[in-house]
């Protein structure tokens, strides 16, 4: 046989029925303030006010012990069932937050969202950019440029015949290796670019000769505008290499003081030699004797098998 254990009520605590009419009490003394202010104020007057509340009650049907409109009465005097608000602090502010997260968590979250958003943006847009040109820039200057300077000086050394050409590219990479130890990018730069033009000359093979093609100059005349008293005279060139094909030149154009690059351009001679080749060319249209000079490899500078007075134009 089973038997069911049953809990023993305590004895010092009142019913639940007799609390929650003492609750009743009080309900019904807040609701009616006119009671309390009348009736609270000294012993005999809290007799009578027992008495009312007995008369309310059992008009409503309810028989209320006088046991328990004491304790309503006492308990309203003691303010036992009177809620009283936290004082407000720390603990206070952190648990209406948390309550109310649903009303201001959404903004919250949308500003986050909106604040992700925005770093994603500039971090895709301008940080990632500046980081990858600044790691690019890191590189340059460390590795990539100091070994173009240092590979470009050795092979001028190695390509140039002419001893001071040599020492140039020496003195010209040491400045440009500074340069990319200091981080001056741009300097570094210029010194590998002259460099490797400089060796990209010297590379360069080709012969110049008179240009003798039918309805083309092989030679001219001019008036300087400084000095309209003095004719200039020039020979019509071109650089042709071993395939026969025409070499782009960079030249200085002495009347206008800019630098083109042509495949023909008209050096300064002396009179004589343009007249030397007019009558050449005045036999058959051909000038036969039309090399000029020659441009071999590890030289900078073509050297002229004509005399030349140093000045070129590439316009006339």
């Amino acid at each position: 046989m089973t038997m069911t254990a049953t809990a023993t009520p305590d004895p010092k605590t009142p019913p639940l029925d007799d609390i929650m009419i003492a609750m009743d009490v009080v309900d019904t003394l807040r609701h009616d303030e006119r009671i309390v202010e009348r009736e609270l104020d000294d012993d005999e007057r809290r007799k009578r006010l027992i008495e009312r509340l007995r008369e309310i009650y059992h008009g409503q049907g309810i028989e209320v012990s006088d046991r328990i409109l004491e304790d309503g009465v006492t308990a309203l005097e003691q303010e036992r069932f009177t809620y009283r608000p936290p004082p407000d602090g720390l603990a206070t502010r952190l648990a209406r937050l948390y309550v109310t997260r649903e009303q201001w968590g959404k903004w919250i979250a949308g500003g986050l969202a909106g604040l992700a958003l925005l770093w994603g943006a500039n971090h895709l847009l301008y940080e990632r950019p500046r980081l990858l040109a600044a790691e690019e820039l890191r590189v340059e200057l460390a590795d990539r440029l100091p070994s173009a300077i240092e590979r470009a000086a050795a092979d001028i050394g190695t390509e140039a015949r002419d001893k001071r050409v040599r020492e140039k590219a020496e003195v010209l990479a040491k400045s440009g290796l500074n340069a990319a130890a200091a981080g001056n990018a741009a300097a570094a730069q210029a010194a590998e670019q002259e460099l490797a033009a400089t060796l990209a000359r010297l590379r360069e093979e080709f012969t110049i000769r008179i240009v003798s093609r039918q309805g083309e100059l092989s030679g001219l005349w001019r008036l300087p505008d400084r000095n309209p008293e003095v004719y200039n005279y020039y020979l019509v060139v071109e650089a042709i290499d071993r395939n026969g094909n025409a070499v782009t030149q960079e030249i200085l154009n002495e009347e206008t003081g800019k630098r083109e690059r042509v495949t023909t351009w008209a050096v300064r001679v002396e009179r004589e030699v343009l007249e030397a080749v007019s009558k050449d060319k005045k036999d058959d249209g051909i000038v036969q004797k039309s090399e000029a000079g020659a441009k071999l490899r590890g030289d900078l500078e073509p050297a002229w098998s004509v005399p030349i007075a140093g000045g070129a134009i590439t316009r006339w």
